[in-house]
């Protein structure tokens, strides 16, 4: 019987130790420094979703933007409105135009001395002017919606975008809204002046605290990586090299291999960051397709093989820019071209790299072992038509598309052919300029 009061007792105690024995609060914080974007939006997802796997009680926002896409904005001002734990955000400097929306929608606003929020004006990507009324509009709403669900004066939040809008006391006409630390303070946009987290958190009565600083995973900053303009690039050329090489040996394999692995290293970053739709991988994927019914299957080099290279250009650029479905409007002039030189760039190296190294790539180990290389001799027991005449300058037809290798036709009869470099065209005047046992030599009959 005591040992079982004994026991009990020590259940009655340790219970005792762990209500009393109470953990420090978790403080997770995480940066916002660089433009809102795609990237920018993934990441604080991927931030908020690692504070709850840490079950943080509190998360605070580290922040120095001049703003960025609205709609990346909107996705970030949604995912702090949703979120259960508390959000703070330390105005670090700047929380201009999309950063002052998603500071509105953090619980609390906390600011450094010498820091600014507001300007929240949408203008275009390209030249820096204020964009059309029905997106001001759109962020205006916005603005004071998130105003209203923490609290905030409303009013003051649409000034912010809108220079015609006066609130008395607070701004005139003709100019948007930019708050310094005191006037946020008397406005009721900023909680404290304050110098850092140590700070935020003694106003918010807590002393002790476990702080855990958000850091990017390997897998994202490798994601990062591939999202470089430059290595976008490399990326391209292996793809098309990759390809242009495996058409010419089909079967080989590795150049298939090449060329779809580093299509997925190019798509994938874009696709997880939300910058490439389906629609611009399909452009892509019927670009290739369109060049490959060019070479085996339609005569000539027109209409297919122009709208293929087309279609896999516009598809490889599109991918690189955040466009809503061909609206540029958000979208930095100097990210379109950059887009457009690490693609033509791309295009150029890999033309002149097949032109330069086609033919010694060929006559490597791994492409003799799928082509016919071995000479066929008379005194291994071959043997071959003989042509009994010269032809060496006379003049025929292309029966079929020389590219190189086809058919002309001289005084009726038909021969093999190849061309000294380049297609020809059914129907074109051609001159023999030489000639073996098997086939003659011919160029385009110059006028």
């Amino acid at each position: 019987m005591k040992k079982i009061f004994y026991i009990i007792t020590l259940l009655f105690t340790f219970q005792s130790i762990n209500v009393f024995a109470e953990k420090d609060p978790v403080v997770f914080q995480f940066e916002i420094r660089e433009d809102i974007n795609p990237v920018m939006s993934r990441q604080v997802k991927l931030a908020l979703d690692e504070a709850t796997e840490q079950k943080a009680d509190y998360v605070i926002i580290d922040m120095d933007t001049y703003g960025g896409a609205v709609n990346d904005a909107d996705k970030i001002r949604q995912m702090i409105l949703d979120y259960s734990t508390p959000v703070y955000v330390f105005i670090n400097k700047n929380a201009a135009s999309a950063g002052a929306l998603i500071s509105i929608a953090c619980d609390s606003i906390y600011m450094e001395t010498g820091s600014n929020i507001g300007a929240a004006t949408v203008v275009m990507g390209g030249t820096g002017e204020a964009a059309p009324d029905k997106y001001q509009s759109y962020m205006r709403s916005m603005m004071r919606s998130t105003a209203e669900s923490n609290g905030r004066n409303p009013d003051i939040a649409e000034a912010m975008v809108d220079q015609d809008l006066v609130v008395e006391g607070v701004s005139e006409e003709g100019e948007v809204i930019t708050f310094t630390v005191s006037e946020a303070i008397k406005n009721g946009y900023c909680e404290a002046k304050v110098a850092g987290v140590k700070d935020i958190m003694k106003r918010s009565g807590v002393e002790s605290y476990t702080l855990v600083n958000y850091e990017q995973s390997t897998t994202e900053s490798i994601i990062s990586l591939f999202l470089n303009p430059a290595i976008s690039g490399i990326l391209i050329l292996i793809i098309l090299g990759g390809l242009y090489f495996e058409l010419q040996s089909p079967g080989v394999g590795f150049p298939l291999i090449a060329a779809i692995v580093a299509a997925i290293l190019y798509l994938t970053p874009y696709y997880l960051n939300g910058m490439a739709d389906n629609w611009e991988i399909v452009l892509i994927a019927l670009g290739i397709v369109l060049i490959i019914l060019e070479i085996f299957v339609v005569p000539g080099f027109g209409v297919t093989g122009v709208s293929g290279i087309s279609l896999l250009v516009i598809g490889l650029v599109l991918v690189m820019l955040e466009n809503d479905f061909l609206d540029f409007t958000f979208v930095d002039s100097t990210r379109i071209w950059t887009s457009l030189i690490s693609v033509m760039g791309a295009m150029f190296v890999a033309g002149m790299f097949i032109l330069t190294f086609a033919h010694k790539i060929m006559d490597m180990p791994m492409f003799n072992k799928v082509g016919l290389r071995e000479s066929m001799t008379s005194e291994d027991g071959y043997s071959a038509d003989v042509f009994e005449a010269s032809f060496v300058g006379q003049v025929g037809i292309a029966h079929t598309v020389l590219r190189p290798s086809g058919k002309i036709k001289i005084d009726n009869d038909y021969y093999d052919a190849t061309t000294e470099g380049g297609f020809i065209e059914k129907g074109t005047e051609v001159e023999v300029v030489s000639q073996n046992n098997m086939s003659l030599r011919v160029r385009e009959l110059q006028s």
